[in-house]
Parts: structure tokens; C-alpha cells; sequence
């Protein structure tokens, strides 16, 4: 049986073995949103001849840019980026950051900084309807940055002007990195949120590849003009369970043995051999 491009245990490795060669963190950020970037680079990104800088490709803005490990490990899979520049992660030199940077082919806006990457999708996505294309914009934040109030001002763009061709994906982990949204800033529902906004919404468990992928088509296939929230319930940590919903892996750095032990916990797939 062939192995399955985008296996969820397999982008896991990528993201440990970066978070170890580059000395770093955000794991927990990282593995939340696996099997999200998983479903959309596999069935639904359009990239014509593969390449990360074509005309007229789809856009994935990854507003939560601390996550970047997730899409690094994506990109390793499309042969965008090497197995030795992997090993090159959070370097002295490097063009692999610890945060989305815009320079690095594949990875359409710098962010970091959160609140702006929804806002950045929506100017894409309305330049995307007056150029009268059929390219689809994806935005990817986390949860606690919803506490930002661009986030909300893109919304309410978004939703004027009818941006059907642009979706937002909430990673709905619980966390941020001082703590759990509820004793930070009380978020109550998301979709509700969005839907007063003026958006077609849903939630799905975000770890579920075919409720991702259905959830997705769903969307896309909606006889509206209303631009689309899909709300991803996710586990800060997911995969491995000394990780899962344990908020120092947003910060805390792998030594030998807890790296080992990661790894242990992973799920063994046919590409074992390279991890």
C-alpha cells in the first residue's frame, strides 16, 4: 500500500525534528492544526505545476504564523522544501523562521504578530473577485487571536463585499500562550460570532480529516455569497499525550528524552525510515 501524502504522523515527525534541530518551540500550536493543513493540501490548495508562486494559485494565509513548523512540514511533502534544509530550521542564516515570513516561497504573508493575517486574506481574496478568477483564499488563526480587534474589522469587510471565495478557519484549541481562552478573554461560540458577521458558518472536529474535508466542500459548494467560518475544535498538543492540552509546550524546548519519547508516542507510517 502506498503511503498516504500528507499523513498526519508523518508531518508530526517534521515538526519534532525541527522544534529539536532549531533548538525551539510552539509545538503545541503546531500539531493542533496538522490534520486541518493536512485536508487542505491535499484536496483543495490548487497550486498548477506545483509550484508555490504560480499565477492564479489558491492562497493559505497562516495568520497564526507560530504555527509555521505545521506548514514547513507540508511543504517538505510538495518538495518545496529539502530534507537537509529542514535539518537547517531556526538557524544562524536560515530562511526557515520560527514565524511565517513571506520571503520563503509557499508562505504568502510574514505574520506573527497576530490579528492582521484575516484582514491580508481578505484583500486577496477581493483582488481575487475583481480580477474575476475562481481562486480560493483560506485563513487560518488561532483561537486567541480573536482577540484582536482587526480580526474583526476583516470580518465585517469581508462580509460587504460579499467574499464568497473566502474562507476563515479558526483553530479552536482552547489556548493562547498565558493561558486558556476562557480565563483570558471569554470567547463564547465562535460560529455564532462569524455568523452575526455576516458569514456562512460551521464547526467540525478539527481533527477529523474526512469532517475537515466535508466541512470545506460544504462551504465551498454554498449557493450564497456570504464568505465562510469553519470552526475547527483541536487539541493544543494533539498526538502526543504528555503534549495534549498542556500549555508549556507552546514554550517549552525538547531535551533527548522528551523528544524521544514524542516520537515513541507517533503512530509508525511507511515513511518511517525518514523520520
Amino acid at each position: 500500500m502506498a503511503a498516504q501524502r500528507f499523513d498526519p504522523s508523518t508531518l508530526r515527525r517534521t515538526v519534532l525534528e525541527m522544534a529539536r534541530a532549531g533548538n525551539t518551540v510552539h509545538i503545541g500550536c503546531a500539531f493542533s492544526i496538522i490534520e486541518l493543513l493536512a485536508v487542505l493540501y491535499r484536496q483543495h490548495l490548487r497550486y498548477p505545476g506545483n509550484d508555490p508562486k504560480a499565477e492564479g494559485r489558491d492562497y493559505l494565509v497562516l495568520s497564526k504564523g507560530h504555527g509555521v513548523m505545521a506548514q514547513y512540514a507540508c511543504m517538505r511533502e510538495l518538495g518545496w522544501i529539502d530534507d537537509q534544509t529542514v535539518q537547517t530550521y531556526f538557524g544562524d542564516g536560515t530562511h526557515l523562521k520560527g514565524l511565517s515570513d513571506s520571503r520563503v516561497p509557499g508562505l504568502e504573508v510574514t505574520s506573527g504578530s497576530l490579528g492582521h493575517g484575516l484582514s491580508v486574506g481578505v484583500g486577496l481574496a477581493l483582488g481575487a473577485k475583481l480580477r474575476g478568477t475562481d481562486q480560493q483564499v483560506y485563513a487560518l488563526v488561532g483561537d486567541g487571536e480573536l482577540n484582536e480587534g482587526p480580526i474583526w474589522e476583516g470580518a465585517l469587510f469581508a462580509a460587504h463585499h460579499d467574499l464568497r471565495n473566502f474562507t476563515v478557519i479558526v483553530d479552536e484549541n482552547g489556548y493562547q500562550a498565558m493561558g486558556t481562552t476562557e480565563d483570558v478573554l471569554k470567547l463564547g461560540s465562535i460560529q455564532a460570532k462569524f455568523e452575526s458577521f455576516g458569514f456562512e458558518a460551521i464547526t467540525v472536529d478539527g481533527h477529523d480529516e474526512a469532517a475537515i474535508d466535508a466541512g470545506l466542500n460544504q462551504l465551498k459548494a454554498s449557493a450564497n455569497t456570504k464568505p465562510k467560518a469553519l470552526v475547527a475544535k483541536t487539541v493544543k498538543g494533539k498526538g502526543v499525550p504528555f503534549m495534549e492540552h498542556n500549555n508549556i509546550w507552546h514554550y517549552t524546548r525538547l531535551t533527548d528524552e522528551t523528544y524521544a519519547q514524542a516520537l515513541a508516542a507517533l503512530p509508525v507510517t511507511l515513511k518511517e525510515g525518514r523520520a
